[in-house]
């Protein structure tokens, strides 16, 4: 279960769906313009790339790189670790940055060659090239919301006065950088609607900057908030301030190597210097703790939200109208998920996974001297992903078998029946008032390009609010959904893309995730389909680690049970093949992040079974990842490096440490960005250079390390269209996949 977006952080694990194509404004991410690659070839050349080939008969020859003698001594077992060198950030050292270059030089040297990147670079700007919309925030009358003009850098802001009002541009990320690279990130109205509170991410990196727009005046405030990260912004009622959660003052300035930690609550009063603002809430005893603010419609609490990474949280609430401010402990356990809804008066509705592994819906009234949960939603068939409380009605976004259903509730409980939606997909993120009838929502597919539905809760209909215009024969793509026998018999659902003409083996091109609960339902993805109209079949594993049936197949995929995760993905390759569906020998397989972990992971496991491999940003060194940035807080999923039991589960996993020499590996293409302050570039690093020392048979292995890009958010369409078609190249390239070019 998700909390609801009023209490969700997004990304608080390893994120997903990063380079698959999803760059949709709703998710507070967009694309920018086209780069050129018309003289990429030449020059790497130029630059001193060393020689590169498509022809798996010449080996690949690797830039050198340096060992060194580095030993650690872990419960009894001796753990070398010769490129510990390359953890290092190459920001401050230059004998890393000369090596991240002869990498990064290489693997374009090779990719240019691929006569497929052309193809797939001018067809992805084509489907790229659209105007993207998200769900809008209605305040004062007014309706803020994100938009994306076709190949544009960054998605702005625009706001209109009524709902069928003209759009006004009132924030444009896209002037804020001459490369693109600045992106407007977390966004907040005010209740009134004459002030926008919004957090500037530069070169992808997860820390922010607030800044705070007069609507009206059309002017930045002089106010500007730093060491931010990890925040919601959200505002008191009254307008004169908001609450946002940052970091102590040294964490921004540690660089990758050190540990975040501090996380702690504040309100900011406009006008005011950031050195006055109010602590609202900490966590000195447990300082590896995230605490995530949300304030009541009716502006009366504050509930803080504290997890120590994904899978539960405790829960506070603070009365703002008591000048004390004094936090009400009431969730004290991190062991299960809980999310404010909403609230009448002193009564509150929660989401909770507390007895209920799909979730439930409780109230709690303040008023109430024994303060007892009192149950209003029995858990049901369905795993709760969101609940919101919009139009006097109990709203929720729930999940059966891997599809979205949208369930109404009277505010005692009793069902109000259904939302009815246009197809099998995602939907979800509704915006709207309790008191107002009016609300907005989205709907993807892997067919289906994001729409905004504008939602009558009293009428109980839904009619299109803003529908992008897609270049694409979508009526010429099928969407299946099959299910497969994991390896201890667990039923895995599995969603196919393919055009509908294509129906002999084909080369397959297999995406997984597997972790933090995060449930990988049908989204609609430029390369998806890029992919899948050159007559490639895309498919999706809803393998255990997920969201998809709530608590219990998150846990069933994560700590001690990571391998089910492994298992499930290896199961899902081997079902693709022995069903006719794969080609032979035509098997890819891609992932980021956790994901990235997970093609790690399977492709030392099962190196037969798959042609290329395209690890995006993984999470590849399981023995030292919580040195990093916020990688403590992955434990949740992970376990502990520094406790026994949870270090030999690791190790018998991690990517970096399982490389099996001696047995042919598919065609791997690594990919980092140079900034990424989450999972930090010398994860990737590391394993490149121990694929690359490996006797794995003469297929590439080889690392793509982008510049000014972090974990993917706010990547620019530029870079973006350009990444994804070097992966869809090289993943043609191996599976025998014959691409043409646009015509």
């Amino acid at each position: 279960m998700i909390p609801t977006r009023r209490a969700r952080l997004s990304g608080l694990g390893p994120d997903a769906r990063r380079a698959a194509g999803e760059r949709s404004p709703h998710a507070r991410t967009a694309p920018a313009r086209l780069a050129g690659r018309a003289s990429a070839l030449c020059l790497s050349l130029l630059l001193g790339a060393l020689p590169a080939s498509a022809n798996e008969d010449m080996p690949m020859i690797y830039p050198d790189t340096k060992r060194v003698d580095v030993v650690d001594h872990l419960f009894g077992v001796d753990v070398a670790d010769p490129y510990r060198w390359l953890e290092t950030d190459w920001r401050r050292d230059a004998e890393v940055a000369r090596w991240v270059d002869a990498q990064d030089k290489l693997a374009r040297s090779y990719l240019a060659g691929l006569p497929e990147c052309d193809a797939f670079a001018t067809r992805l700007a084509a489907l790229f090239d659209h105007e993207q919309f998200g769900v809008p925030e209605k305040r004062g009358g007014r309706y803020f919301s994100p938009r994306l003009a076709g190949l544009e850098a960054q998605a702005t802001l625009v706001m209109r006065e009524g709902v069928n009002g003209r759009d006004r541009v009132i924030l444009d990320p896209n002037r804020w950088s001459k490369k693109g690279d600045v992106a407007l990130a977390e966004w907040a109205v005010s209740q009134d609607g004459s002030h926008v509170a919004f957090a500037m991410q530069e070169g992808g990196s997860d820390w922010r900057r607030i800044r705070i727009l007069d609507v009206d005046g059309e002017a930045f405030l002089d106010d500007e908030l730093a060491r931010v990260r990890f925040t919601t912004i959200a505002w008191a009622r009254d307008g004169s301030g908001f609450f946002y959660a940052r970091f102590p003052d040294a964490a921004a300035d540690e660089g990758f190597e050190t540990p975040v930690a501090g996380h702690a609550v504040y309100f900011h009063r406009l006008g005011t210097p950031q050195a006055e603002d109010r602590l609202l809430f900490e966590t000195p005893d447990r300082p590896n703790l995230l605490n995530i603010v949300c304030v009541t419609e009716d502006g009366r609490y504050a509930t803080v939200s504290s997890m120590p990474g994904a899978g539960g949280n405790a829960l506070a609430i603070v009365d703002l109208e008591d000048p004390a401010w004094t936090p009400r402990v009431l969730v004290a356990e991190t062991t299960n998920a809980w999310a404010l809804v909403g609230n009448v008066g002193t009564k509150l509705f929660l989401s909770t996974q507390k007895g209920a592994e799909r979730g439930k819906i409780v109230t709690l009234d303040l008023a109430d001297p024994d303060g007892r949960f009192e149950d209003l939603i029995p858990e049901g068939d369905a795993a709760l992903r969101e609940a919101v409380l919009i139009g006097g009605r109990l709203v929720l976004s729930t999940i059966v078998d891997a599809r979205m259903r949208i369930e109404r509730f009277r505010l005692d409980g009793t069902p109000d029946g259904t939302v009815e939606l246009p197809g099998i997909g995602s939907a979800g993120g509704f915006t709207g008032r309790a008191d107002d009838a009016e609300a907005f929502f989205v709907f993807t597919s892997h067919d289906a390009p994001t729409t905004i539905l504008r939602y009558d809760v009293a009428k109980n209909a839904a009619t299109v609010w803003a529908e992008p215009k897609v270049e694409a024969d979508l009526d010429a793509i099928e969407v299946e959904q099959r299910f497969f026998a994991s390896t201890d018999g667990t039923r895995v659902p599995l969603f196919l893309v393919r055009r509908k003409d294509v129906a002999d083996p084909a080369p397959t091109l297999l995406y997984g995730y597997g972790g933090y609960g995060i449930s990988m339902t049908p989204f609609f993805s430029p390369a998806t389909i890029a992919w899948v109209e050159q007559g490639g079949v895309y498919a999706v594993a809803n393998i255990r680690g997920g969201g998809e049936y709530g608590k219990a197949w998150h846990d069933a995929g994560r700590m001690a049970n990571k391998q089910n995760v492994f298992d499930d993905f290896i199961a899902a390759g081997e079902y693709l093949k022995s069903e006719g569906i794969t080609a032979p020998g035509g098997l890819a397989i891609q992932g980021e992040s956790n994901g990235g972990l997970l093609v790690g992971a399977v492709v030392n496991q099962r190196p037969d079974l798959f042609a290329a491999a395209l690890p995006g940003v993984g999470v590849m060194d399981m023995l030292r990842f919580d040195r990093f940035t916020g990688g403590q807080f992955w434990r949740q999923d992970y376990g502990d490096p520094g406790q026994e039991a949870d270090f030999r589960n690791l190790l018998s996993y991690s990517p970096l440490h399982t490389i099996a020499p001696g047995r042919n590996y598919p065609a791997i293409l690594t990919l980092t960005a140079d900034t990424d302050d989450r999972v930090v570039p010398g994860h990737s690093f590391k394993y490149a250079a121990t694929l690359q020392a490996a006797d794995l048979g003469d297929r590439p292995r080889l690392l793509r390390v982008d510049r000014q890009v972090g974990h993917g958010a706010g990547m620019p369409t530029g870079k973006a269209v350009d990444q994804l078609a070097d992966m869809l190249a090289f993943a043609a390239r191996w599976t025998g996949l014959t691409v043409e070019a646009p015509r």
